[in-house]
């Protein structure tokens, strides 16, 4: 994915690093040391911390456009980088070191001054950081913890303490853009592709005239985006909660130039006058930030028009909990304990249902709807599964 480096990294060290050392941790080289996963446990938090640390750095690149002003104008030196973004060449000096020595940028190679030393963001690095439309992009899931989620947890220490929730708006604007952006990508590449594969009757009825598509928390407005993109004679009804959202939605949409055949409203799912009318009704990476998420699937029952169908998309979990877990639950279960289980809880009484909602649980919940059938969709994504609900 990455074009060739201008400059070539510094050569690698010809000895193999020792591994981190902990403070207060003992050489597991000390014949007298008696096996401990202490300190196991100390060089993993470590890490873990270099890389929030280090994430936190990248958060600073995107927030004031250090990234775009490497992808857009090419390596810089800190004076070149400073005159670009518009930051004091100090601070840029320091930031473009710690991403080379990071990994993220490359440096110029040679005996230079600081000052003159350039650094280069990689191709690949910049499609990453710098390209929403990627399937490999990444700045959305910098901005979500660091912008969004650290910023309550003060908040969240005293949720844990009353068991009271947070609200939704509370975590902000980047919180909002990170989540959007995550799964911004999926419904442009992937979703209608998903559709024509696995539910060929919903593709036929939305690719004739006259299809109709209700988006259920649609967020900022991508999935009702790529639906109209996908399917150009279907009219899409975008529906949430949130009005900065909403908001959001409506922009994006003008900027796709599809605001003609989507429109969004603030709005319940739940009102009567939207019965009856739609050929799909999605939910998307969603049902389980609800308080209530039995009467929203009966409300999502309730639109379908005759055939119609209900898609699901949640996170693709295990269907039973296991200890210790992949790397894509541990995610799953972190965002649900920063964010999702305390959105849901914001609002009582509440399911408490968070990020981890097995297959188990889906069915339960559409069966307490009223839905004879739950089918899980042949589609293999590391963090979505969908679901058809008949």
């Amino acid at each position: 994915m990455t074009a060739p480096d201008r400059f070539a990294p510094n050569p690698p060290n010809p000895r193999p690093a020792a591994p981190p050392r902990v403070p207060g941790a003992r050489s597991s080289a000390d014949p007298a040391a008696p096996p401990t996963t202490a300190q196991a446990l100390s060089v993993r938090l470590f890490m873990a911390g270099l890389g929030a640390a280090e994430l936190m750095t990248a958060y600073l690149g995107l927030r004031l456009g250090l990234y775009d002003a490497l992808a857009e104008g090419g390596p810089a030196t800190a004076p070149q980088l400073a005159e670009r973004a518009g930051i004091a060449p100090r601070y840029a000096r320091e930031w473009l070191e710690q991403q080379a020595a990071a990994g993220i940028l490359t440096a110029q190679s040679g005996e230079v001054t600081p000052n003159e030393r350039e650094f280069t963001l990689p191709a690949g690095h910049a499609e990453a950081l710098t390209d929403p439309g990627s399937l490999f992009s990444i700045a959305p899931l910098v901005l979500l913890p660091i912008g969004g989620m650290a910023s309550v947890l003060p908040l969240l220490i005293e949720a844990f303490r009353t068991g009271e929730g947070i609200a939704y708006e509370r975590f902000g604007p980047e919180l909002r853009g990170g989540q959007a952006g995550l799964n911004r990508s999926v419904f442009q590449h992937q979703l209608a592709g998903w559709i024509a594969a696995t539910l060929p009757a919903v593709h036929a009825a939305l690719g004739g005239e006259g299809g109709v598509v209700a988006d259920v928390a649609c967020g900022s407005g991508y999935s009702s985006i790529a639906l109209a993109q996908a399917y150009p004679k279907a009219r899409v009804h975008g529906l949430d909660l949130d009005e900065r959202s909403v908001r959001d939605a409506r922009e994006n949409a003008r900027e796709a130039g599809v605001a003609d055949r989507v429109t969004f409203e603030v709005r319940d799912a739940g009102d009567r006058d939207l019965a009856g009318r739609y050929d799909l009704v999605c939910v998307f990476d969603a049902l389980h930030d609800m308080a209530r998420p039995v009467e929203v699937l009966r409300s999502c029952r309730a639109l379908l028009a005759p055939g119609g169908s209900v898609l699901l998309m949640e996170p693709n979990v295990g269907e039973r909990f296991t200890a210790p877990a992949s790397e894509t639950e541990r995610f799953q279960y972190a965002v649900s304990l920063l964010h999702c289980l305390p959105v849901g809880m914001a609002e009582q009484p509440s399911a408490a249902t968070g990020t981890v909602m097995r297959p188990g649980t889906v069915r339960a919940y559409a069966s307490e709807a009223g839905f004879a059938r739950v089918r899980v969709l042949p589609v293999r994504h590391t963090f979505h599964r969908l679901y058809q609900l008949l």
